[in-house]
């Protein structure tokens, strides 16, 4: 055994490039794919399938089983030579396309369910041992056999390998053997019968046989798992694991027309053992039945725990540094304890008979998930059209395609109720590890996805009708020139953008003066934090107008625009000049305009009243699908009230004409119930002229004024002064609907 002192922690560098590689295609991916996929359901359950089905159902059910396995075994070659495949096989491939908490949410259940498997092969063997010996206690030959699995595994990954070229011969000389006993001379039937091409079904329907037979080929990623084992992974996984598929394939087939020429339909569903008593040396098979579960057992001790050590390396997993460590000679024997003690449970537990035959089915449905997943991997990488997939080995979209549904149609037909745990199981592993905020050393293309599903929304909203009114929503455009300005306007911008609105804050500062803003680049995350979309330039400027003006210019093509200026008014001696530019301006640009006045005593109170004014309608009181800058007044209104849990929203209009106070109501109440704004909203119709009407109305938070042609800094102070609280002044954009 190899001390601790020994032990050293496995870097990044040897997880990806597999650098202690040490074997090729044949002992690394074929021997070990082959020998898992050719096990105990080949021995002793392929007859009985084709009792069932018929020669030709079986054919079709090996068909659609293979079919699967095939399309995952192309996508899994096809990624192999597009990246470069680490330690953990699938943990590697889907990892470093999906990130690590799609990676590890799928094989850590992957894991674990090779792990378990181990003790599923071990029972297998212990049935068939004790076919030749019936009086050999089961407990003793079960504990034996796990010792010698053990024994090998943790002796060293190489022993396993050279142990397997045995076990092909053992393989091999039973399969012969089993082949021999169609002819009369050799075999124990003493005829060749005709077979029956269509089953009766009678154990089941064709899908009920079908989950019976299909966990033959779930070995497929068998090879896949000791790729950080491998010499060269981009050249062993294709050819390792297509040929072991391949092979494998044929020998199903020839077995199927095998069984059905050497027994009766009832001798096959009645004898599970039908190739011991037909082979034409029973002997040889039998101890191929021995030979090929032990092997699958060695394959699952050996392949589990490097796929635990890939997860550790990259922390995914509790006592993540232990697990990561190995020997020197890349022996992972912290993880293989761990593999070994969750066997040995399995075993004692299943000793208890108490539930492995429930187990199952769920074991299956993670090697299920695993194959989906892979296949959707390349399907997605496949659609985007990236540059940086160019694998040299290229397949149709159809492949990827067949595996993916193939797979989560298996599930549900195999187990409904155990496909559901399974996916369950990985969407709260997922959340559980986005929590964790893991980092990987690789890019993943997870950005690019949803960049390509923009890009392809984008084109398909630029050839429909548009239709900004319905699907309007706050984009703020928030130009700054300190922190401090950000920092003052912070909680109002919240106000008005969420939950689904954005901010896009553009900084600008003169030559040498970077420092003074640099603050700002911080809110990005700030308002991330607080469930809102922001991004954050830096612009060097000297004439901050133009350089903004020319921002909304650049904006105005972009597909995700902003479609509000929002400027804060700092100082009440602005440039009016100046400001009527860049209002100007944003109008020209289809943007609307937010300014925005606090009273430096107030602030914005309690955040509970609001106030909008709106101007005189006289003498057309009309409520249309457009009102004259006023939409966008009511849609902030809207989000303030919503945001601010607001008690009171009210509407206020001044009429000059007593006469005219009936029809302001009635406007109003019809714009309450046709804009749905809320129950709280109440209508206030003032006469006499504004100055008169403001010390009448309710004391309010915030009010909101409409802004006209000319920008007028004094009434605006003026307002802010005569309401004592903070005052917004807005103009319409021309496209936003309140009533839409």
């Amino acid at each position: 055994m190899t001390s601790p002192a020994e032990e050293r922690p496995r870097g990044d560098a040897a997880a990806e490039s597999g650098a202690s590689g040490r074997f090729g295609t044949l002992d690394g991916v074929f021997l070990p794919t082959l020998l898992t996929i050719l096990g105990a359901v080949m021995y002793l359950r392929t007859g009985w399938v084709v009792g069932n089905a018929g020669l030709l159902g079986a054919w079709a059910i090996i068909v659609l089983a293979n079919a699967i396995t095939f399309c995952t075994g192309l996508s899994i070659s096809t990624v192999a030579t597009n990246i470069r495949v680490g330690a953990g096989g699938s943990f590697s491939i889907i990892s470093q396309s999906l990130g690590l908490e799609v990676g590890g949410s799928v094989n850590v259940p992957f894991y674990l369910a090779q792990s378990i498997s181990v003790a599923f092969y071990l029972f297998a063997f212990t049935e068939g041992w004790r076919s030749i010996f019936p009086r050999h206690p089961e407990l003793l030959v079960l504990g034996l056999a796990f010792a010698a699995c053990s024994l090998v595994a943790f002796t060293s990954v190489g022993l396993a390998s050279r142990i397997r070229f045995p076990i092909l011969l053992v393989v091999a000389f039973s399969l012969v053997s089993v082949f021999l006993g169609s002819f009369p001379i050799l075999g124990q039937a003493g005829a060749v019968l005709p077979p029956r091409w269509i089953g009766g079904f009678e154990s089941g329907g064709f899908w009920q046989i079908f989950a019976v037979f299909f966990p033959a080929v779930t070995g497929v990623l068998a090879g896949v798992n000791l790729s950080g084992t491998l010499r060269e992974p981009r050249r062993s996984i294709p050819a390792g694991t297509m040929a072991a598929i391949v092979v494998s394939f044929v020998i199903y087939m020839a077995l199927a027309y095998w069984a059905a020429r050497v027994a009766s339909p009832e001798e096959l569903l009645a004898n599970f053992t039908i190739m011991v008593d037909r082979a034409a040396f029973g002997w040889a098979v039998q101890i191929g039945i021995l030979a090929a579960t032990f092997s699958a057992a060695l394959n699952s001790l050996v392949g589990a725990p490097r796929i635990l050590q890939a997860m550790a390396v990259h922390g995914v997993v509790p006592q993540s540094r232990h697990l990561a460590r190995e020997t020197g000679r890349g022996e992972p024997r912290p993880a293989m304890a761990v593999t070994g003690a969750i066997a040995l449970s399995t075993l004692l537990f299943g000793l208890s008979g108490n539930g492995l035959n429930r187990i199952a089915p769920l074991m299956t449905m993670f090697f299920l998930v695993t194959y989906a997943v892979l296949n959707g991997v390349v399907l997605l990488e496949q659609l985007m059209g990236l540059t940086s997939f160019r694998p040299t080995l290229v397949i149709p979209r159809l492949v990827p395609l067949i595996g993916l549904v193939g797979s989560l149609a298996a599930m549900f037909l195999i187990a409904p109720l155990f496909s559901l745990v399974a996916v369950v199981t990985v969407v709260l592993l997922y959340e559980a590890l986005l929590l964790r905020q893991l980092r990987a050393p690789w890019s993943d293309v997870r950005s690019g996805m949803f960049t390509t599903l923009a890009e392809w929304a984008a084109k398909r909203t630029l050839s429909m009708p548009q239709g900004h009114d319905r699907a309007w929503k706050p984009s703020l455009l928030v130009p700054v020139e300190s922190s401090a300005a950000l920092r003052r306007s912070y909680r109002f911008l919240c106000a008005i953008a969420r939950p689904n609105g954005s901010v896009h804050v553009m900084g600008g500062y003169r030559e040498g003066q970077r420092q003074r803003i640099e603050g700002v680049e911080a809110y990005q995350q700030i308002f991330a934090a607080d469930g809102i979309f922001a991004r954050v330039a830096l612009v060097e400027t000297h004439q901050f107008r133009q350089t903004l003006q020319t921002a909304m210019e650049v904006l105005h093509s972009a597909f995700f625009r902003p479609n509000i200026l929002f400027l804060a008014i700092q100082d009440r001696r602005e440039d009016a000049e100046r400001l009527q530019h860049i209002v100007d301006h944003a109008t020209e640009n289809a943007m609307g305009v937010v300014l925005y006045l606090d009273n430096p005593t107030t602030a914005l109170g309690r955040e509970q009243v609001v106030n909008v004014w709106i101007r005189d309608q006289s003498p057309g009181w009309q409520v249309g699908l457009r009102l004259t800058n006023l939409d966008l007044t009511l849609l902030l209104a809207y989000q303030l009230d919503r945001n601010w849990h607001s008690t009171r929203l009210n509407l206020i209009t001044v009429v000059a004409d007593p006469a005219e106070v009936a029809n302001g109501e009635a406007f109003f109440a019809q714009l309450i119930e046709l804009g749905r704004m809320p129950r709280h909203t109440r209508a206030t119709v003032l006469t006499g002229d504004l100055a008169s009407a403001l010390p009448e109305a309710p004391q309010a938070d915030l009010n909101i004024f409409g802004l006209q042609d000319r920008v007028d800094l004094e009434f605006m102070s003026r307002m802010v002064e005569a309401t004592h609280a903070s005052c917004i002044f807005v103009r319409d954009a021309g496209f936003e609907s309140a009533l839409a």
